[in-house]
C-alpha cells in the first residue's frame, strides 16, 4: 500500500455482509481503487473521511489489528 497522503487519499473501511464484520480498513491512492466498483458482491466498502478514520481506528485498534492492512 502506497502510505503516502495528500488530495487524492481516499479512507476506508470493508464489511462483510453476511455477518456485518469489518474485514478490512485501510487508505489508499483513490488512483488504486476501481473508481470505487467491488469484485467481492459480499463485501461493501465504506469510504470515511480523513477525521472519520483517524477516530476508528484511534478507537478501535487493538481489536481490528488483525484487519488492518498492510
Amino acid at each position: 500500500m502506497n502510505n503516502a497522503e495528500d488530495e487524492d487519499t481516499r479512507y476506508y473501511v470493508e464489511i462483510e455482509l453476511s455477518n456485518l464484520k469489518v474485514v478490512k480498513y485501510a487508505f489508499s491512492q483513490k488512483q488504486n481503487l476501481d473508481k470505487g466498483r467491488q469484485n467481492n458482491p459480499n463485501i461493501h466498502r465504506l469510504f470515511l473521511i480523513k477525521g472519520q478514520y483517524n477516530k476508528f481506528v484511534n478507537r478501535c485498534h487493538a481489536e481490528l489489528a488483525s484487519v488492518l492492512e498492510t
